[in-house]
């Protein structure tokens, strides 16, 4: 498994549930860069998933604008819940 910096723990441990963009930049205090940047890396390591909080569905979404990211919510994928599991 890859080792995640302590601001991709902090951002994987507050998605148990889906949690829209604006809750997690809150509840982490990250920069808004930093946040964006550590949700695509753990996207693309499939430890979090795209949620589309329009939509009533509970599928996430294989597409998702990297630019307007506050319009998606993000949950912690199988994988990302192990990598919880092991930080705490």
């Amino acid at each position: 498994m890859r080792k995640l910096l302590p601001s991709e723990k902090a951002i994987l441990q507050h998605l148990i549930f889906p949690e829209p963009y604006e809750v997690i930049l809150e509840e982490t205090g990250l920069p808004v860069g930093a946040l964006r940047d550590d949700l695509i890396n753990l996207i693309n390591y499939r430890l979090v998933e795209v949620v589309n909080h329009d939509s009533d569905s509970i599928n996430g979404t294989s597409f998702y604008d990297a630019d307007n990211l506050q319009d998606f919510s993000f949950r912690a994928t199988k994988t990302g819940l192990k990598h919880i599991r092991q930080v705490v």
